[in-house]
């Protein structure tokens, strides 16, 4: 549809940026922080790990004077389960209490709205060799970490994010789960244990919070039909409901998606449950919706014949597609990253009008950003017209999807500084600020602005325009 006159970004605009824990602080075995699954990834050869990451731990008040600085409105970032309950399920230390509170306190004294993500991929390890999320002990420890949170942030913490990306976590598990990878039967268990943590931990908000306002944060995408065939079109509506839709109808309405259960008793992968659960599960409709988006994804008909699933790219570690289900499909009309990561800027209109006519819910942009090989001048600068034109495009979009209806209440670009991408390292930056360190050599650590830190500076003084 093409409107004579675009609706304008709303006036409490929630502009901000994202990082996570794991891939920032570093400190991770510092000041009683316990060892979480990722302090024990082994990262591919030649790549970081996360131990130091981008030293935000170290760093925090200058990191949040150049958020100040770059006017944001907002900063989503998310909490080390380890650093505030080293074992997962044992005694509070203090000592992360302390650096949690000076952070609010300095994001608030700059006028910047704290929005706190509790748990992203960061499982306290001490509870992964008890089972992790495949045991209800996890649900009951998440439970009592939730209420450490709000105990102690509550009174100055708006806005919660309960688990990140869980569909990443399930479909995707290969980051998040050291030593072998579980079967996708104990996986979708997995997935019904995060979907009563995530459900009780919105129910405790409910009565410590004050004004609080919780919801979840799955990586969300319009799912394209690679041609107008019907075959097609069915795959693409699987997919959607098995890797979108599953995630936020349980959030939203308390029930599993249909045609995603339909797909959980054919292939056996049906979680066990126990008496109270859905009731429990119906009681926590969340506040508002998170969305990471990054891409959409193009999907076309099973043959069903062994060949379904293939390699991406002929990178034989990414498997896309899934027998009996969908194809991988192509889509001639999209650009690529350098990384082969698709860019669809319309998409993300697309993926916002398809949630919010779904659910009618409010929606916050928590993660969306370009990761790129930047490179610091000679002349000590970073140049990186690519993320701004990136971004720009996807601006451009999400006011359109304001101009359609839908209520979107922020955009938090990830990232506000440059942290260790998961597979690729220091190798691809998200930021838009440059931390100068590389795999191996830490350097200064030096805060470094990107062309693209001032043009968002503009962005946000102008609301938008």
């Amino acid at each position: 549809m093409f409107y004579k006159t675009l609706k304008k970004f709303p006036d409490d605009f929630l502009w901000g940026a994202s990082t996570s824990a794991y891939q920032v602080e570093g400190a991770y075995d510092e000041d009683g922080k316990g060892l979480s699954v990722q302090d024990i990834y082994e990262t591919p050869e030649g790549i970081t790990d996360f131990k130091v990451a981008s030293d935000h731990y170290h760093h925090r008040t200058e990191d949040v004077k150049l958020m100040a600085e770059m006017g944001l409105k907002a900063y989503r970032f998310s909490i080390a389960w380890t650093r505030i309950i080293p074992d997962g399920d044992g005694e509070v230390n203090t000592a992360g209490i302390a650096f949690y509170n000076d952070l609010i306190d300095e994001l608030i004294s700059n006028r910047i709205v704290p929005i706190v993500t509790m748990y992203h991929f960061d499982l306290p390890l001490k509870l992964h060799e008890k089972g992790g999320w495949s045991s209800r002990n996890t649900v009951d420890a998440f439970e009592r970490y939730a209420r450490v949170l709000f105990e102690n942030f509550g009174d100055r913490v708006k806005y919660w994010l309960t688990i990140n990306e869980q569909n990443v976590m399930i479909n995707h598990p290969n980051a998040m789960n050291p030593g072998t990878i579980p079967s996708k039967k104990e996986l979708y268990q997995q997935c019904h244990h995060m979907f009563l943590a995530g459900a009780k931990a919105v129910i405790l908000c409910r009565q410590l919070c004050k004004d609080g306002k919780i919801g979840p944060a799955p990586n969300i995408t319009a799912i394209y039909p690679e041609t107008c065939a019907p075959a097609d079109v069915i795959a693409a509506d699987d997919w959607e409901s098995i890797r979108c839709w599953l995630y936020l109808d349980m959030a939203v309405y308390g029930r599993y998606n249909s045609l995603a259960w339909s797909y959980l008793e054919e292939k056996g992968y049906a979680p066990v449950m126990e008496p109270g659960d859905m009731e429990l599960l119906e009681k926590a409709k969340p506040d508002y919706l998170g969305v990471n988006y990054y891409a959409t994804a193009t999907v076309s008909a099973s043959r069903n014949d062994g060949t379904d699933c293939q390699p991406r790219g002929g990178d034989q570690q990414v498997m896309i597609g899934e027998e009996g289900v969908y194809r991988a499909g192509q889509n001639r009309y999209l650009e690529k990253t350098e990384y082969g990561w698709i860019v669809d800027s319309i998409g993300l209109r697309v993926t916002l009008r398809r949630i919010y006519d779904r659910y009618h819910m409010p929606l916050l942009i928590t993660e969306n950003g370009l990761g790129a090989r930047d490179l610091l001048s000679e002349d000590g600068s970073v140049h990186d017209p690519y993320r701004i034109d990136y971004l720009k495009r996807h601006f451009e979009q999400a006011q359109m999807a304001i101009t359609d209806g839908v209520d979107l209440i922020g955009y938090c670009p990830w990232s506000f500084l440059d942290l260790v991408s998961t597979h690729q390292g220091y190798g691809k930056r998200y930021g838009f600020v440059y931390v100068d360190r590389d795999e191996s050599d830490l350097k200064d650590m030096r805060r470094i602005k990107k062309d693209s830190f001032y043009w968002y500076q503009k962005v946000i003084r102008s609301n938008g325009i």
